[in-house]
């Protein structure tokens, strides 16, 4: 099934040996711009994974955008001994390494010291996202830029990188020269198609004659920016013709949206409410166009998926970031015949993007090693295999128990529920979120191949402690709901977990009371709206959906829009009497009072569930609390904890 997508592929002078390569994307584990120890073995990790192809995450090149906290900066030989290093380890796996070039341009939210940077662009036009004014770029800074990406590309030629990539997609810079929204110049760099896409041309080709042919040279761009004001398919297709004709060009890479506005960003990183695989349509038609292969990512997490699109033509290789994060050893499962047994990502986009954009190392809800493998190192078998108990289902309960068994001990897993899952049920119910039950079915199958024995229906006591004689006891038995302390008269008042599960059912006009600030509250309000309800969401954030990753968060804003959804925020819920539910402003105090209420659905806060103190007296063996018995939090946490543990016993 997957024979062509374990086919060589040659990209200019460099061999890739099979069709699956792990695209360029921040990870904030270099170490002031320039290759750390934790970056390295992030990588080998993949690289001893399978991966055909590595290319790296974008490295700046001029001091305009500089900014060596968050990116690697290759506007510096500093930068040439860390890529050394990293590319003769992922080598050693049989992995080639490419290094990624850009600019941002005007799309600027960091900072130096606080106060906000000059940012520079084709022109002044301002940047709706990032809220910025550009300074207009004189010409002669134009030609610094040109020179600084060719002096970064000899760089990553001297560090022995197997190629390099121009980064001229998702509206940053170099798209911004190509765009007649953003260019308005009147010097050689501006007014026509040729003079616009002059400022690339230059770049690629003095890069080629840096680098030589030994060295591949790829372009990333963008065919659709999901975006008003982007540019047309039709005018990339012919700038990327314009290259191939330069012919110093080895291939081309297809991503989709932009930076530039809230509804193209949500397609450079897109949720589970985005359809897999929505980019192969473009990559496929820029494919007819040129001769050059074509590589294309996007929301690709499946090999069915990632065999479909090359074995159909649509392209040539086919990129895969978060699915390499949630399983590294995607293409070796894959290639041994053991697909099945691939960790999927559930686009969740919490501890990958949600990390990055944030300034924290990379990683994974569903595999917490992502972006930790230097620091935790390999896992170890026990000295001594012990015997462990752990009290819960759910994602805490079920990584606890698959890391200790891995280690050799003995385990055994006590669900009250038939089902296994915990919040996660609650979460893959909701409308476009049946994704994310990934998280269990993979973490079950984890369970079984590592020999756990499992107990649904079941709640431990003291006679399972004799019979079973833990060396170790883990609780991980979650949260329960509970609701506000309000007075509440003549409405009905039901927590949002009973909606989901269907055991509440609203009357026709609903009011939301949404503390918690999650998922929970859009996801109930999206719910409720396609059942025909009336809903108000009142939130006590700055908006809905403040707590959880902002792709996901503003991608649900705009479906709850369309589906006529009030949202107000800053507001505080005090309680609901004859038909009206009454709320306070959280930081002007003026009341908020929604009339015609025939329901609140409360997102309180939940509550931990303790109720196994007993256990710590009955026997003589070690307890610990993971996940939310120990404090109400999200999957990754309880994941993340339930590794820390079983990794230690």
């Amino acid at each position: 099934m997957y024979e062509q997508l374990l086919q060589p592929l040659d990209l200019g002078p460099t061999r890739v040996p099979n069709r699956i390569f792990n695209p360029p994307h921040g990870t904030t584990l270099g170490h002031h711009g320039v290759v750390s120890d934790d970056l390295i073995a992030y990588h080998q990790a993949r690289a001893r994974g399978g991966v055909g192809l590595i290319i790296m995450e974008s490295m700046t090149v001029h001091p305009s955008y500089g900014f060596e906290e968050a990116f690697l900066y290759a506007g510096s030989d500093r930068i040439i001994a860390g890529l050394n290093r990293l590319a003769e380890c992922c080598r050693a796996e049989g992995t080639p390494v490419f290094g990624q070039l850009f600019h941002a341009g005007r799309g600027v939210r960091l900072s130096h010291d606080g106060s906000r940077p000059l940012s520079y662009s084709a022109s002044d036009m301002p940047d709706e996202r990032y809220r910025v004014v550009p300074v207009p770029m004189p010409n002669e800074m134009v030609w610094e830029l040109v020179a600084s990406y060719v002096d970064a590309a000899g760089r990553l030629v001297d560090a022995d990188l197997d190629g390099v990539e121009i980064l001229a997609s998702m509206g940053y810079l170099i798209a911004q020269f190509l765009n007649p929204q953003t260019n308005r110049r009147e010097d050689e760099f501006g007014g026509s198609r040729e003079n616009r896409v002059r400022f690339l041309r230059e770049i690629i080709n003095r890069c080629r004659a840096r680098m030589g042919t030994h060295k591949t040279l790829g372009v990333r761009i963008t065919l659709d920016e999901k975006t008003a004001k982007g540019l047309p398919a039709d005018e990339v297709i012919e700038v990327c013709k314009l290259l191939e004709g330069d012919g110093n060009i080895d291939y081309f890479s297809v991503i989709s949206g932009s930076s530039s506005s809230p509804e193209g960003w949500i397609h450079v990183f897109p949720p589970m409410s985005v359809a897999q695989g929505f980019v192969a349509a473009d990559a496929a038609r820029l494919r007819q166009a040129v001769t050059r292969p074509v590589l294309v990512a996007g929301r690709i997490n499946q090999p069915q998926l990632a065999a479909q699109i090359v074995d159909s033509g649509q392209a040539d290789m086919v990129g895969m970031a978060r699915a390499l994060i949630a399983d590294p050893d995607f293409v070796n499962k894959m290639a041994q015949g053991q697909a099945e047994d691939i960790r999927a990502c559930v686009g969740c986009n919490q501890a990958c993007v949600g990390h990055r954009l944030a300034h924290y190392p990379v990683s994974c809800i569903q595999n917490p090693h992502s972006g930790r493998e230097h620091r935790l190192g390999k896992m170890q078998p026990a000295a001594t295999p012990k015997k462990v108990l752990v009290i819960g289902g759910g994602p805490a309960g079920m990584k606890a128990a698959v890391v200790a068994a891995q280690r050799g001990h003995e385990v055994e897993l006590h669900e009250r529920d038939a089902r296994l899952g915990g919040q996660v049920n609650l979460a893959e119910a909701l409308p476009g979120r049946a994704e994310f039950g990934g998280v269990t079915t993979n973490l079950q199958r984890e369970l079984r191949q590592a020999g756990v024995r499992l107990h649904l229906n079941s709640i431990p006591d003291e006679a399972t402690l004799r019979d079973f004689a833990p060396d170790h006891v883990v609780i991980a038995t979650g949260a329960v709901t509970r609701l506000p302390e309000a007075e509440v008269d003549g409405v009905d008042m039901v927590d949002a977990w009973s909606v989901i599960r269907g055991d509440a059912r609203p009357g026709k006009n609903v009011v939301i009371a949404d503390w918690s600030c999650d998922w929970n509250g859009l996801g109930v309000a999206e719910k409720l709206a396609r059942d025909g309800h009336y809903v108000r969401l009142l939130s006590g954030g700055s908006v809905a959906g403040e707590s959880i990753q902002a792709i996901v968060r503003d991608h649900w804003i705009g479906v709850l829009h369309g589906l006529g959804v009030e949202m107000i925020p800053y507001a505080r819920f005090y309680g609901a009497i004859d038909g009206s539910a009454l709320f306070q402003h959280m930081t002007g105090g003026e009341s908020i009072v929604c009339e015609n209420v025939d329901t609140v659905v409360s997102c309180y806060a939940p509550r931990s569930l303790r109720d196994y103190g007993w256990a710590g007296k009955t026997g003589s063996f070690e307890i610990a609390c993971i996940g939310d018995a120990v404090a109400p939090r999200t999957v990754e946490e309880a994941v993340l904890e339930g590794l820390r543990l079983a990794w230690e016993i």
